[in-house]
């Protein structure tokens, strides 16, 4: 599958300029610097998002922007955590394990997470006095554009000889 082509745009076909847009792993490079070009975006339709993580729902970090590398990893393992439980609470009590968005507030920030398309999650930590409607609606304005290059692709399974070999 090829990674969706971005607009040609002064700067957009230079190198990435720090760590918070270096490609992440679990998809090609190519794939993964598209991607926070995409995640730049959203931060350009709303400054007030601080920054933004798309990831498996299993927690792998695909792409990240506005987070070091530490702090985007450490996003990704929590928004997967938060994703899961809501999915858990959804299944027992609302008859379905289908997560539309989880939204936190905290102190000084707002956290959003969304399901991005087969066996991905955005993450976006906007501030305090962002507009959550606003944030929620560009938020599934670029996943409606382009959850096809959002999917993760599910693991294959560990045979039982690889778990056994485990320590």
């Amino acid at each position: 599958m090829t990674a969706p082509r971005t607009p040609r745009t002064p700067g957009n076909d230079e190198p990435p300029r720090n760590d918070e847009e270096l490609p992440l792993n679990a998809v090609s490079p190519n794939e993964a610097r598209d991607l926070a070009w995409l995640l730049r975006g959203l931060g350009d339709e709303v400054p007030a998002i601080r920054g933004s993580v798309l990831l498996s729902a299993d927690g792998m970090l695909k792409a990240a922007h506005g987070f070091d590398r530490t702090s985007a990893e450490q996003m990704a393992a929590l928004a997967s955590s938060l994703f899961s439980i809501t999915r858990s609470a959804g299944t027992r009590f609302d008859g379905s394990n289908e997560v539309r968005q989880v939204v936190a507030e905290l102190r000084s920030s707002q956290l959003f997470i969304s399901w991005a398309g087969f066996n991905s999650v955005l993450a976006v930590m906007a501030s305090a006095d962002a507009d959550p409607a606003l944030v929620g609606f560009e938020m599934a304005r670029l996943i409606r554009a382009v959850r096809p290059f959002l999917h993760t692709a599910a693991r294959p399974a560990a045979a039982a000889s690889d778990r056994a070999a485990s320590p």
